[in-house]
């Protein structure tokens, strides 16, 4: 009967517009949730019969019902903070996390360091990224992300590197003693370098004209800090000879002796480059790049050296690559790890588990990981927080429409239910 089918009709609306405002209202009631994607409820016709089979058209509908619900996937606006562990993806993809019922993904970049050092959601989901080595090259090996170590050991230098102009005017008159070393050099300045306990020491360096674009260097420390050396006096740790080009340019460089024999324990015979540039015939450079033989006073321009002392950390920081460096207080930073964005085929099949994680489903495709801004992935945007894409003004028209479609399949009901007790009126 046309008029039963009609109430069935009725009921089939109410069903799915009460969905819809479950949907609508799972949006409102988000609106403040970090990376939340507001969701649309997507109607389907019902197909009761047609009057024509195969032959097509004059078809009767039997209602409606939800086919889906749909996220809609947009960037949300990012809020700056002031927290390091703060993170928003600017683009596609998702943070990967790992905890206890296996692999999730997330937007929600609200994160920080747990009692044990891993890098975590407010639900205690570790954060994956790809790790770094000793000497802070990040790798192709994925891992929790876990907070460095409080205190970096001390680095012995290695090399020591000196730009520096030397006085063509220089009268070749004096000849160097390393009794009284500032009274028989040309020119001196000091560097300062670390053994292999992170103890710093001042190295003078003595340079002497000793021919026509030729000069020879001494390098003295107080001898209290070597090895065997008189308290009272210098020691002699390294010496080598320069020579330059006609137009200046550093042309040769040799080192003939090394003995930085420290004490306290340190190591003996540490080895020590000092380098003054790129030198034409020593490194097969242009001699352009270091030290030059000018006819203008003799000054350091810049030095460098690569040691360093035992350091804590003062700082954490992530750049747009989504790096993890450290600070520390001995002025050394080293990358930590990188976070892991996980990029899908098909990110509106995911499916919800709560707590603002998602989890990979048939239709979604594996996860592709790799580092931010690679292979169509997202930015990752330090100090800051994805909003949620909930539009309130919107929500609210969508409540006021599936609200007064709700009242018309109600309507419908009850016009059938009119129609059903005229039926019964017929016999009297």
């Amino acid at each position: 009967m046309g008029v039963l089918s009609s109430l069935y009709t009725g009921v089939s609306g109410l069903a799915a517009q009460g969905e819809a405002l479950g949907v609508i209202g799972d949006n409102i009631a988000n609106a403040n949730t970090t990376g939340f994607k507001a969701s649309r409820a997507e109607f389907q016709d019902i197909v009761a019969k047609s009057l024509k089979g195969i032959l097509g058209g004059n078809q009767i509908g039997r209602g409606v019902k939800i086919g889906a619900v749909n996220p809609i996937l947009v960037q949300g606006n990012t809020d700056q903070t002031e927290k390091v562990t703060d993170l928003a993806i600017a683009g596609d993809g998702y943070f990967t996390l790992k905890g206890s019922d296996g692999e999730s993904f997330t937007r929600d970049g609200s994160f920080k360091f747990d009692k044990e050092g891993y890098l975590v959601t407010n639900d205690y989901q570790r954060v994956q990224g790809f790790q770094a080595d000793d000497k802070g090259t990040v790798q192709n090996k994925l891992g929790d992300i876990k907070f460095p170590r409080a205190l970096v050991p001390a680095k012995p230098t290695t090399k020591m590197r000196m730009d520096l102009n030397l006085d063509s005017r220089v009268q070749t008159a004096k000849v160097f003693d390393p009794k009284n070393p500032y009274d028989t050099s040309d020119y001196s300045t000091g560097l300062e370098m670390y053994d292999s306990q992170g103890n710093k020491h001042l190295v003078n360096m003595f340079f002497n004209k000793t021919a026509d674009r030729t000069w020879s260097y001494h390098g003295l420390v107080d001898g209290k800090e070597i090895t065997g050396a008189k308290p009272d006096e210098m020691a002699k740790v390294c010496e080598g000879q320069l020579t330059y080009t006609t137009d200046g340019k550093l042309d040769t460089e040799t080192q003939s002796m090394s003995a930085f024999n420290f004490k306290g324990g340190a190591l003996q015979n540490q080895v020590v480059k000092i380098d003054f540039g790129d030198s034409i015939t020593t490194d097969k450079g242009t001699g352009m790049d270091g030290s030059k033989q000018y006819g203008k006073e003799s000054d350091l321009i810049s030095w460098q050296q690569d040691g360093s002392a035992a350091g804590t950390i003062n700082n954490l920081s992530f750049n747009d690559e989504g790096i993890l460096t450290a600070l520390y207080s001995n002025g050394q930073t080293q990358d930590i790890a990188q976070i892991a964005l996980a990029k899908f085929e098909n990110p509106e099949a995911m499916f919800k588990v709560g707590n603002n994680r998602l989890k990979e489903a048939r239709d979604s495709g594996a996860p592709a990981l790799g580092g931010p801004g690679r292979a169509g992935r997202g930015k990752v945007m330090a100090k800051s927080l994805e909003r949620s894409t909930v539009d309130l003004a919107m929500e609210f028209v969508n409540l006021i429409q599936n609200q007064r479609g709700f009242q018309a399949n109600a309507k419908t009901i009850t016009t059938t239910d009119e129609l059903l007790g005229e039926v019964i009126n017929l016999k009297r």
